[in-house]
């Protein structure tokens, strides 16, 4: 029985994880070649997952945001790059990842685009005039 807990534990854990390491790539897509601060990426991670029944700590989230980026800025090929400014990151648009995963954000987009602009035509064609 612990040991079913724990497997538990640690799937909700490393699903977390993946959240954040998506969330952290979406800041950093957003935010372009200007970069973006630890703080702020951390803070936008934080109220991205923290939910009523799914509290997170911030430190914890500032904790992993921290090493993440350390660790995936460490060589010139890596999919994230530091800036010239102190605790500020980007994506380095040479790795070929960083360029997939640029082109993959565009399409997401582009089809939300779409729709969106679509249900707005519908709601001004349903509504009324007042007068």
């Amino acid at each position: 029985m612990l040991q079913l807990s724990f497997f538990v534990l640690y799937r909700q854990r490393e699903q977390l994880m993946n959240e954040y390491d998506k969330e952290i790539l979406q800041v950093l897509l957003e935010a372009g070649s200007e970069g973006i601060s630890v703080q702020k990426i951390s803070r936008h991670v934080f109220n991205a997952c923290n939910s009523f029944f799914n509290p997170v700590d911030y430190n914890s989230v500032h904790e992993y945001v921290l090493q993440y980026l350390q660790k995936n800025s460490k060589l010139p090929t890596s999919l994230i790059t530091r800036t010239s400014l102190r605790g500020v990151y980007c994506l380095n648009l040479a790795n070929q990842q960083s360029q997939q995963l640029v082109l993959q954000f565009k399409e997401h987009t582009g089809e939300n685009d779409g729709l969106s602009s679509s249900d707005s035509t519908d709601s001004l064609e349903l509504s009324l005039p007042l007068f």
